[in-house]
């Protein structure tokens, strides 16, 4: 006898068990990201190394300072020129006493000559430039030692020698006139200087005197 054929309905049905996913690596970071991760890094590691070289250059060259422009002085008194200048070669016919001997025995290459004016408030005063030029500094040394000291004459101003006609004009050869020398290479400046009307004033008048021994540079 036969049986009549059993067809299953869905209830009937056993489920297919799932097959479980087999583990692999863990999931990583796109390519593309790792490359802008790396390149990220090379930029920052530049720019560090630019910052350090700028640090060490700027620490090791010191800044130059900067050249600020020559001051200039304003001269202490107002000279007015008054007389020459006058030139000569002939020293010993321009000086007197010990100084016209030693010129006779230690001939110079020059001489120059001038006189300048000097107002100071109500103070006026007449100054006597003279520069003379020795043939060497050992002679220069030898004629500003011998006129420095008392009684051993000088190189003729131009009052003295009559070429500075000013009745007032003081005699900057008397004992009221101020001295003053100085020697520079093969070069000797004499300096006489004294006040109009009899005025007074020792101070000033040693300013004026050391003062005018810069003029030596307008008799060259």
């Amino acid at each position: 006898m036969s049986h009549p054929h059993f067809t299953p309905g869905p209830s009937d049905t056993a489920p297919i068990p799932a097959v479980p996913a087999q583990p692999g690596p863990p999931p990583g970071p796109p390519r593309n990201r790792a490359l802008l991760l790396r390149g990220a890094g090379l930029v920052a590691i530049a720019v560090v190394a630019g910052l350090v070289w700028y640090l060490i250059r700027h620490e090791s060259t010191p800044e130059e300072p900067v050249a600020e422009p020559p001051a200039t002085t304003k001269p202490a008194f107002d000279y007015k020129l008054a007389e020459g200048p006058t030139k000569a070669t002939d020293c010993a016919a321009n000086a007197y006493s010990g100084a016209k001997k030693y010129f006779q025995d230690n001939p110079c290459k020059s001489l120059a000559r001038a006189l300048y004016t000097v107002q100071s408030g109500d103070a006026k005063a007449l100054v006597s430039v003279v520069l003379v030029t020795m043939p060497d500094e050992a002679k220069a040394t030898e004629l500003k030692q011998l006129t420095d000291r008392d009684g051993t004459g000088n190189v003729s101003d131009l009052v003295r020698d009559g070429t500075f006609h000013d009745t007032d004009a003081p005699k900057l050869s008397g004992n009221e006139a101020e001295y003053e020398s100085k020697a520079t290479g093969t070069e000797v400046t004499i300096v006489l200087t004294d006040f109009y009307y009899g005025h007074h004033d020792k101070k000033l008048l040693t300013r004026i005197a050391k003062n005018a021994l810069n003029l030596s540079s307008k008799l060259r």
